[in-house]
């Protein structure tokens, strides 16, 4: 199997050196994106297989581009997994509504991380 291809799309800086070391130090291959428009960039580039979604962004925020990626036929096969700070009753349901695959939390457990993430990935 290749190195699975994770786009984080998160315009906090320190949130994304975070995964990025996480997630780099198990093999995963990753980049990452501040905004939807940086992100619909990178998706066209780098063909992530699983997009990491925080869903307050500057502008258009996650779930809008989340949206937008499931209806576009050639994106839409690209598992996209919440990843916020929003733990309300409802949010979890308003993300998957929104056309997230999954939900993950902040702050992350870092032990536990990449698991969680592995476990969202197409044929795991």
């Amino acid at each position: 199997m290749t190195n699975p291809r994770i786009l984080i799309v998160d315009d906090n800086a320190m949130n994304v050196e975070l995964l990025r070391f996480v997630l780099g130090e198990e093999g995963f291959v990753v980049e990452s994106a501040e905004c939807a428009r940086e992100a619909i960039e990178k998706i066209a580039s780098f063909h992530p297989d699983l997009i990491l979604m925080d869903i307050h962004l500057p502008g258009m925020n996650g779930l809008e581009l989340t949206q937008l990626i499931k209806a576009n036929p050639v994106m839409q096969h690209i598992v996209i997994v919440a990843l916020t700070a929003s733990a309300m009753i409802g949010d979890k349901a308003r993300m998957i509504n929104a056309g997230c695959d999954g939900y993950l939390s902040k702050p992350i457990n870092v032990d536990t991380f990449s698991a969680s993430v592995l476990s969202f990935m197409p044929g795991t």
